[in-house]
């Protein structure tokens, strides 16, 4: 089983930054079948874990992606020694409004895999 818990969330100005942390249980961080990712869902946005949309993933071999949105703003990192995945946010804009979710799932087979998702960290960018 394993276990995700972000923290870090915040509500900040338009251009200001954020970083999110995700303590990842066990050896996840480290087990190479593993993918780590951050996701994001829109407020009122009811669709559950379906509605959300990808910001980044990394893969066991450390390789980084992200939604072209994304990139240049957003930077993915882990810390083994701490089991933390991180989402560093920079110019942050208003429609970047959402709840921020730590996933993980085996073999980067995303939403066909289990997914494992953790509670959610809420950030609030205002103009």
């Amino acid at each position: 089983q394993v276990q995700l818990a972000e923290s870090g969330g915040d509500s900040v100005q338009a251009g200001g930054s954020l970083r999110l942390s995700c303590a990842v249980s066990g050896d996840t961080i480290t087990d190479s079948e593993f993918c780590l990712g951050w996701f994001r869902q829109a407020p009122g946005d009811e669709r559950g874990e379906f509605g959300r949309e990808e910001v980044g993933t990394i893969d066991g071999a450390g390789r980084v992606y992200y939604q072209d949105s994304m990139k240049g703003r957003f930077t993915i990192s882990k810390d083994a020694a701490k089991n933390t995945l991180y989402l560093q946010m920079n110019s942050l804009k208003p429609e970047d409004t959402a709840m921020y979710y730590c996933a993980a799932v085996r073999s980067c087979l995303w939403f066909v895999s289990r997914t494992y998702w953790g509670q959610g960290t809420q950030v609030t960018v205002s103009s």
